[in-house]
């Protein structure tokens, strides 16, 4: 991408969870016209050569596995988008209607994060899932971010609150919270809350990607 888009979304995985890759584009590209960017953390040559070919990515960036997970280079190639919006994506959200509303929330120098509410309760204290991310414009938070999640072992989400820590005037000041509609989580239909209005639907975890499969298999 040579000159800067002012939106796009963006989506990224490696070879462990490519499997997903198709499935999600095909329900993002269905509801949705807003660019997406594909971040390559490590997939195999087969799906490397297949994203080429896909015309829906208006660019893709080779932000290659430097740690033991992929999820850790989820803020790293937030920074390396050249793009004035961009909302990142989990591969295992289940895309349902189109999300392009979700830039309307955003604000300058701050993180676009939707309640983790399952651990917050769980936790009893506040949590943001990094399953979806929008920002405007870089936020100078989203490097100190990469730099910790370079040096640290937790996944991303772990890093950034312990980065709050307590501090919850510090969450405040860079992170935005947006509508749960945007990233509705595994746990909380386990939790029995759901909402015939949410437009992604999240599948966490191992038990989350057996649902996905499932939903594959059932559209065959």
């Amino acid at each position: 991408m040579s000159d800067k888009i002012e939106r796009c979304f963006l989506t990224g995985c490696d070879k462990n969870t490519e499997w997903m890759l198709k499935w999600f584009l095909k329900n993002y590209i269905k509801h949705n016209k807003t660019p997406i960017v594909f971040a390559d953390f490590g997939v195999t040559p087969e799906m490397r050569a297949w994203v080429y070919q896909v015309s829906e990515f208006v660019d893709i960036i080779d932000v290659q596995k430097q740690l033991q997970n992929g999820w850790f280079l989820k803020p790293k190639s937030l920074l390396a988008v050249n793009a004035v919006e961009v909302c990142w994506l989990d591969t295992d959200i289940h895309v349902l209607g189109d999300l392009s509303g979700i830039f309307d929330y955003v604000e300058d120098g701050k993180l676009g994060m939707v309640e983790d509410k399952p651990w917050s309760a769980r936790r009893g204290e506040k949590w943001h899932n990094s399953g979806v991310i929008a920002i405007r414009n870089k936020p100078p938070i989203l490097k100190q971010w990469v730099e910790k999640c370079m040096t640290g072992r937790q996944g991303d989400q772990e890093v950034l609150h312990d980065m709050f820590g307590k501090d919850q005037i510090m969450r405040m000041t860079n992170v935005t919270d947006l509508p749960n509609i945007y990233n509705w989580l595994r746990l909380q239909i386990l939790d029995g809350f759901d909402s015939k209005n949410k437009l992604a639907m999240h599948w966490t975890g191992q038990k989350g990607n057996e649902t996905i499969r499932n939903i594959m298999y059932n559209e065959q």
